[in-house]
């Protein structure tokens, strides 16, 4: 299973990002993905996720403001994010569970500055 994610860069407070995390797999196998990301100095924390049955779930920190979804055509997943804040600044990270397993992608750069 590989993973690519695509769509960070730099954003001013207050801006919007779509994060896109491409599969190597169908991804209406798995049993979940997710996005996580870590902050310099921080561990990495979980953002948002969803479940093959569809359940979303998110951070208090994002509700709100991140939306994530997936395209099973081009078995994709999304993290649409508005309202970002400078805390929000952090690479992120796609994830996909499958058949107990974890995987995870490279990472995208997300930065909110003014």
């Amino acid at each position: 299973v590989q993973l690519q994610a695509f769509g960070g860069g730099l954003v001013q407070p207050g801006g919007y990002l779509r994060l896109a995390c491409a599969a190597s797999v169908n991804i209406r196998s798995v049993f979940r993905m997710a996005w996580y990301r870590q902050a310099p100095g921080r561990q990495r924390e979980w953002v948002a996720s969803i479940t093959g049955g569809g359940t979303l779930d998110y951070r208090d920190s994002v509700k709100g403001r991140f939306t994530i979804s997936r395209n099973f055509a081009k078995n994709t997943s999304y993290l649409q994010m508005t309202s970002l804040k400078p805390e929000d600044t952090a690479v992120y990270y796609c994830n996909l569970q499958r058949a107990g397993q974890h995987y995870w992608g490279q990472g995208t750069l997300v930065t909110v500055s003014s």
